[in-house]
């Protein structure tokens, strides 16, 4: 059975890289050399694995990075943290601040 990752990084900088693999173990020591000068991680290093989660199956696995890769710091470190039930304010409060500065507010 291929089991997928996806991953959360703390990077030197402080800021955070998201992403997926099938191996683990490989593509975290892949981020810790800095084989490839383009990637994110080159110049954050060092790099700090502070998140997994694991699937069965790769579409559940790609669809749970996009959602994380496009949230906000804070609503990474609540998944970081496994503060889960923070999650629908964080996302509400995100919600709320897109209609005031449309000016659609109720």
């Amino acid at each position: 059975m291929n089991l997928f990752y996806v991953y959360i990084l703390r990077c030197a900088d402080n800021s955070y890289y998201t992403g997926i693999t099938n191996n683990l173990e490989r593509r975290l020591q892949e981020h810790i050399n800095g084989l490839d000068p383009k990637a994110y991680t080159f110049f954050r290093r060092p790099v700090e694995l502070v998140y997994r989660e694991i699937f069965n199956d790769p579409e559940q696995a790609i669809a749970w990075e996009k959602q994380v890769k496009g949230w906000n710091r804070k609503k990474k470190e609540a998944v970081i943290a496994g503060e889960w039930d923070v999650l629908p304010e964080l996302a509400k409060s995100k919600n709320d601040s897109r209609r005031i500065k449309k000016g659609t507010e109720e």
